[in-house]
């Protein structure tokens, strides 16, 4: 299965294994909860989902990787302690708790969160040593004499042998209870996770009509080189901060993310490509809806990847704007109902109010940081929603009305997602006045904003009749998949 498949398998395991009986006993005993192992390629995204797991549960999360444990940090230290055993008294061996449990308990202490998943990265590479003991835990979930909290689920990963020499495979007996998943590299279930996510428009233009470069490990004289989905997520936000800040993005900095010395020249080409389409066609002039007649040419009679390209640059600029509408449109919907209960404080009730507000959220972002489960967008988030009740405390000491500071932004609001909404209008008449209106570059422009949630949830709190018209004419469902057989082919003759 892909990454999004075992995603959405491991959240179905979790929430089952966390159900309870109406006295609050587990209804399938801890003991039965079959550890999952996630075995898969590299770089292809394992970790990655277990933070968006943990988060989307409201569940905590531990993670460890094994090959940086030894038998002593896994188990314990043993000590001498004394016991009796009838009239004898005995010096017998007791092992300190695992610093892998403890850290599970730390994180309940300081977390206040007592259900979680326990992460055990490279589980099948532990050291020989810890080996059998390894075998144990997964087959009675106890390290030592210390068991794994009950709540709290185990989940392992690890890597096939032909990626690592140092694996070891585990026995038919300890396989026998595990839940075993085997993830592929796809890049379709990628594609649809770097909409979402908002990576590079260069990254996703090259990949949709290059998918052989998106993943591969090879061995060479000069030793392995390899193209994971991991290399190609951390490449964007390089590309990003260094375009932020002016700098250049050269085939060094490219060769740091993608190994493969091909895949990276040929990535590194495409880039060039994507900033000349830039500078060649005035984005400005598209969403303003003034195309010049030697812009609309110029496109219209471009080759299929500077057609796709310019496409791609005009997707991603529009979902930049929506997302920046939508954090303010999250940020709002979820204040106003803590602002609409101030209007019963009293004056001298309201500064505590807002700094209790401001003391909520920042409990929150120390909440689910201690859990493990804090993503960017949501600290972020947070962060922001801090930052309005305590800009809020200013202005109303200087004078201003609570209402009147939240109706302005609402205002404000409102000014922006209409901007955004005549953009959209002005791209999709510059695309059907550039390639026509059943043209494969107004299919990718709507499937891109038809995938994308950030694009979804906007079209949906701020609605479109335009993108509505588009979307419903090129039915893009019964589309996408002969899109990109003709782009594929066309792409064999340039």
């Amino acid at each position: 299965m892909n990454i999004k498949e075992a995603k959405n398998y491991i959240k179905d395991t979790v929430s089952a294994y966390l159900k309870k009986d109406e006295f609050g006993d587990y209804r399938i005993p801890v003991e039965k909860q079959r550890p999952i192992f996630l075995m898969g390629a590299p770089g292809i995204g394992k970790t990655a989902i277990m933070s968006q797991i943990a988060n989307e549960l409201d569940i905590a999360l531990v993670s460890y990787s094994m090959t940086h444990h030894t038998r002593q940090s896994a188990l314990g230290l043993p000590f001498i302690t004394e016991k009796k055993y009838g009239d004898a008294t005995v010096s017998v061996s007791e092992y300190t708790m695992s610093e892998i449990i403890a850290s599970v308990y730390d994180t309940m202490e300081g977390s206040g969160v007592s259900e979680g998943i326990l992460f055990l990265d490279e589980i099948n590479c532990v050291s020989e040593t810890l080996y059998p003991s390894m075998l144990q835990f997964l087959q009675y979930k106890v390290f030592g004499k210390h068991a794994v909290p009950a709540g709290w689920i185990i989940v392992t990963a690890g890597n096939p042998p032909e990626y690592n020499r140092a694996v070891r495979e585990f026995d038919v007996v300890t396989l026998d209870r595990m839940k075993v998943i085997k993830v592929e590299a796809d890049y379709p279930a990628w594609a649809a996770y770097a909409l979402q996510k908002g990576v590079h428009a260069s990254i996703t233009g090259f990949l949709e009509t290059n998918r052989d470069c998106f993943y591969k490990v090879e061995t060479t004289a000069y030793g392995k080189t390899y193209v994971t989905a991991r290399g190609w997520e951390d490449l964007s936000d390089i590309i990003t901060l260094y375009e932020e800040d002016g700098k250049e993005v050269n085939d060094s900095l490219i060769c740091q993310y993608i190994t493969d010395e091909k895949t990276a020249k040929e990535f590194s080409a495409y880039y060039d490509l994507y900033n000349k389409y830039k500078k060649q066609y005035d984005v400005e002039e598209i969403f303003s809806g003034r195309i010049s007649e030697a812009t609309a040419k110029a496109a219209a009679s471009a080759p299929v990847d500077e057609r796709l390209a310019l496409t791609g640059l005009l997707a991603d600029t529009i979902r930049g704007r929506m997302r920046q509408v939508l954090d303010e449109h999250r940020l709002l919907t979820g204040i106003r109902p803590a602002l609409s209960a101030l209007a019963k404080c009293t004056d001298d009730e309201v500064e505590k109010r807002l700094d209790e507000l401001a003391d909520a959220a920042s409990a929150v972002i120390l909440k689910r940081s201690r859990a493990g489960s804090l993503s960017a967008e949501e600290k972020t988030h947070n962060k922001r929603v801090i930052r309005f009740y305590k800009e809020a405390k200013k202005r109303r000491q200087k004078g201003e009305d609570i209402k009147d500071i939240f109706n302005r932004k609402v205002a404000a609001l409102k000014g922006s997602a209409d901007a955004v909404l005549s953009d959209v209008d002005n791209l999709f008449a510059g695309i059907e006045t550039i390639f026509g209106e059943d043209s494969n570059e107004m299919l990718v422009l709507v499937t891109a904003l038809t995938l994308s949630s950030d694009s979804a949830e906007f079209f949906s709190d701020f609605r479109s009749l335009t993108y509505e018209k588009y979307n419903k004419v090129l039915k893009v469902g019964d589309r996408a998949q002969k899109l990109r057989k003709e782009i594929s082919s066309l792409m064999e003759l340039t």
